[in-house]
């Protein structure tokens, strides 16, 4: 996977856009305000992606391209290798299921807005 393909499968959910707020390098996806991805532009090497804990821990002894969160809750974040360790149809699947996570931590009446 390229960081183009990545960055425009995020930006076509519904609520997200992107940001740098840690510095030119390190490109942030938000849904509706909340974090949900984390990628370097420069080295795209991995994205960090919030998981479910027990799937998260079930990911990592199954996939070596898969870690605990770099800079991240370990128990709730993912760093995804894009080296091919990880197939794209997973990485999308993940990515989907941060969204989602994000999405159902939000109040009732934001998620109402965003499927308005």
């Amino acid at each position: 996977m390229y960081l183009d393909e990545f960055r425009d499968y995020c930006l076509a959910k519904s609520g997200v856009t992107e940001d740098t707020p840690f510095g030119p390098e390190t490109l942030v996806f938000k849904a509706m305000g909340k974090v949900f991805a984390i990628t370097g532009i420069d080295e795209f090497q991995f994205i960090n992606l919030k998981c479910d804990p027990e799937r998260a821990i079930e990911l990592r002894e199954e996939w070596p391209g898969i870690k605990p969160g770099w800079h991240m809750n370990k128990k709730h974040w993912n760093s995804v290798f894009v080296d091919g360790s990880v197939p794209d149809h997973l990485i999308k699947e993940l990515t989907d299921h941060s969204y989602d996570l994000i999405i159902a931590s939000l109040p009732k009446k934001v998620r109402d807005e965003l499927n308005s």
